[in-house]
């Protein structure tokens, strides 16, 4: 049963409701007239601006915007798939520059898609399918080499789980991508960055082109964050994905290459057999 409570941004309402992966909070931004801020049992999940759905307000979100501007040619429509969909951000942002792009969103929560469609309408000119069912199982749906794009941003009570961690679950991204295709993810991890090691591993085994996007300090091990690792058949657009990400109100550091083998620090690739879920972040990051 969903509930409401006053909000903070102009009169307006926080949204509450049960869905079902926890309690999810539609939170008026009070600097946008009509965006909003999706937590999920506290835990800030997307932002979406109904006026503005080119702007990005989350740092990691901007990221895969980067990934998502360079991944053909500016305007160009796309085939994406989104596993993952909290408030469809990403997709909108896709529609908005690149109109006429094909999507597919795989969202498992269906309650919460249904609080979204409702509270947060998409448009109803862009072409985006959401099926909600687990992010692998609506991947082996997807036809082989149909995709531009495939972005993975799921998560599970703040976790990522572990069958999406796996090179089986990398290899059937790669079947789903065209040849020039490019995969995308939004990794959670904090000190010691053993997992964030292991997915490049896990990456680097099905993809030979990788980058990593992420804040210094998280690099470091200084603190709990995310960072976006990109990976595809092809050559990366790496000198604008670094100025890009060194531009942003909270600049990032692109790692390619030896930098990046360097980091992953001899870590080895992931199978189902042994994945395991992304660390829980510490309960300071959501305060």
């Amino acid at each position: 049963m969903g509930r409401s409570k006053k909000g903070r941004g102009r009169g307006a309402d926080v949204v509450a409701e049960a869905v079902d992966g926890g309690l999810a909070e539609l939170v008026p931004d009070p600097d946008r007239a009509r965006a909003w801020t999706l937590l999920v049992d506290g835990a800030p999940q997307s932002h979406v601006d109904l006026d503005d759905p080119a702007y990005l307000s989350f740092e990691y979100q901007r990221r895969l915007g980067h990934v998502i501007d360079l991944v053909a040619p500016a305007g160009r429509p796309v085939h994406a798939v989104h596993l993952g969909g909290g408030a469809f951000t990403l997709a909108r942002y896709v529609a908005a520059t690149r109109p006429r792009s094909t999507q597919q969103i795989v969202e498992r929560d269906a309650a919460l898609v249904q609080l979204v469609r409702r509270e947060l309408p998409l448009d109803p000119n862009a072409r985006v399918r959401v099926r909600s069912t687990d992010a692998r199982e609506g991947l082996a749906k997807v036809p082989d080499g149909w995709a531009d794009l495939v972005i993975a941003d799921v998560f599970s009570g703040a976790r990522t789980p572990a069958h999406l961690t796996s090179t089986e679950f990398l290899t059937d991204v790669r079947r789903v991508l065209k040849p020039d295709g490019c995969y995308a993810a939004n990794i959670a991890d904090g000190p010691p960055l053993a997992h964030l090691r292991g997915q490049i591993a896990t990456a680097a085994a099905v993809l030979p082109e990788l980058a990593l996007i992420a804040d210094p300090t998280v690099l470091r091990g200084r603190r709990f964050g995310n960072a976006v690792l990109v990976a595809s058949g092809r050559p990366l657009p790496l000198a604008e994905l670094t100025r890009r990400a060194a531009s942003d109100p909270h600049p990032g550091r692109v790692e390619h290459g030896r930098a990046l083998t360097d980091f992953t620090g001899g870590a080895a690739p992931v199978t189902d057999a042994a994945a395991v879920a992304s660390p829980a972040p510490p309960p300071s990051v959501f305060r």
